[in-house]
């Protein structure tokens, strides 16, 4: 994208003047080469979200927004229902709550090198990933309470234990999650679908902290250099996306009975204080309970995997963030406290040090997040800057992935080729479909450190320890 359709404020702050229908200015929170990289088409669709009912403040874009449905992932935007504001699906995502839990495992390099192998081998085989291996169906009456308890009912079910529940966004379970707005075919598509690592995004990952850059945030997490790490990433999955299709109609016409006119329509959306809007809200919410649910289920088998090879593994829950919501939160606008409903698609909320709503186990740091690298790129822990400036609404990037594409991502030849690819890397990748594996890789060199250098820059985040992959395990 070129920056010089948006009007510079300094490094790392480029807007859009409100112009046409536009309500808020589009604000672009990122360097100038992530701008250049960035696709054409996350201006246009700043500029349609700024002209929805509501809409206060500005709209966001994080340094790794790019397209996405509606608006683009790596966005923020909060509406407010006394002033119309309205809730927008595309605003959120279909993938409803993917996010990210990072465990540590109690061991480090030299415990885990001579077992790696094997390690990779048994998460592939233990952990459902398209492999055939199933751990749980649920029941109908077993699906409502899931969607309603979230990680709670996972544990309550056996798959973890309560402590980990203190390190989870709503200590494991969203308040206002209603069933029954829930499909019986969203339910049908997600009763084998727990616990499993299924879609292209979704993904479970083991790392060495290679490097540690604030030594007292990492020690409050217990982390050191050497440490071992595992991530896993996912979401909603088929619940999700089933919620997002089910809803889309009604909110459509709901906002045509409104009189609002969508600029796009994957923009559908109905007053918040509307009938429509609190049916989907509650859908939404069962949606984010399933996602916690999932992390929880694959924590626990995680778990049995690592206890196999290695007694002393504990894989302690460090936080888990959900990045595709929409929260009811208080956020000052011209000078007063509003509350609002903060919709971020590809972005984590980002509490600084201090906030009451933080886990106790955060609250003298700030919430944590995870700024993602592509598959064999690194991964980096960060925590919310204290400062007295919340920007976009309290949030943070959720990372690259295959945002960007930019020019430094060097893709290898498809066919046969691959399979040297996969054996010449440093990480071991296992899969039930490796096919397309090799062109989501970029180089092994690259590095995407400059997304955590601009979210840093930018005071939404900053970096407390490197992470290096060892093992990728695919969805």
């Amino acid at each position: 994208m070129d920056p010089r359709c948006l009007a510079r404020k300094s490094a790392v702050e480029w807007w859009i003047e409100p112009h046409g229908a536009m309500r808020v200015p589009g604000v672009f929170l990122a360097t100038e080469d992530l701008i250049r990289v960035m696709d054409d088409q996350v201006y246009p669709q700043i500029v349609q979200v700024a002209t929805l009912p509501g809409v206060v403040q500005a709209v966001y874009a994080l340094p790794d927004a790019r397209r996405g449905y509606g608006s683009p992932r790596g966005s923020v935007a909060a509406f407010d229902p006394d002033r119309g504001g309205v809730i927008v699906s595309g605003g959120i995502g279909v993938d409803i709550a993917w996010g990210a839990r990072v465990l540590h495992t109690g061991l480090n390099i030299a415990h885990m090198l001579p077992c790696r192998d094997a390690l990779a081998d048994s998460l592939h085989t233990r952990i459902p990933n398209g492999n055939g291996v199933r751990v749980l169906r649920l029941t109908g009456r077993g699906m409502d309470a899931m969607l309603r308890g979230g990680a709670r009912w996972a544990v309550e079910m056996g798959y973890g234990v309560p402590a980990d529940l203190e390190r989870i966004e709503e200590q494991g379970c969203v308040a206002g999650a209603d069933p029954s707005q829930v499909s019986e075919l969203a339910k049908t598509r997600q009763l084998e679908e727990m616990g499993v690592l299924r879609s292209p995004d979704h993904y479970l990952e083991v790392q060495r902290v290679a490097q540690v850059y604030d030594r007292r945030t990492a020690g409050a997490l217990g982390i050191q250099l050497d440490d071992i790490t595992v991530t896993i990433r996912c979401g909603s999955h088929a619940l999700g996306q089933q919620i997002s299709v089910d809803h889309y109609q009604r909110l459509a016409i709901a906002a045509n009975r409104h009189g609002i006119v969508l600029p796009d329509r994957n923009l559908a959306c109905a007053p918040l204080d509307s009938e429509v809007g609190h049916r989907y809200l509650g859908a939404m919410r069962a949606g984010v309970n399933c996602a916690l649910a999932n992390r929880q289920i694959l924590t626990h088998l995680a778990r049995r995997v690592f206890a196999r090879l290695f007694s002393e593994a504990r894989l302690e829950v460090l936080y888990d963030v959900s990045y595709n919501t929409c929260w009811p939160e208080i956020h000052e606008v011209e000078g007063q406290p509003r509350a609002l409903y903060v919709h971020r698609k590809g972005a984590s909320r980002a509490r600084g040090p201090g906030h009451p709503d933080l886990p106790a186990a955060w609250r003298d740091m700030g919430q944590p997040g995870l700024i993602g690298g592509a598959i064999n790129t690194a991964s980096y822990i960060t925590v919310v800057a204290a400062s007295s400036r919340e920007r976009a609404f309290g949030s943070s990037c959720h990372g690259v992935g295959l945002a960007l594409n930019p020019p430094w991502m060097v893709r290898p030849r498809r066919g046969l080729e691959n399979l040297d690819v996969l054996r010449r890397l440093g990480t071991l990748i296992r899969g039930s479909a490796l096919d397309g594996v090799v062109e989501e890789m970029p180089d092994a060199g690259s590095d995407f450190g400059v997304v955590v250098d601009a979210a840093e820059q930018v005071g939404l985040a900053r970096r407390v320890a490197r992470l290096e992959p060892l093992i990728h395990i695919k969805g």
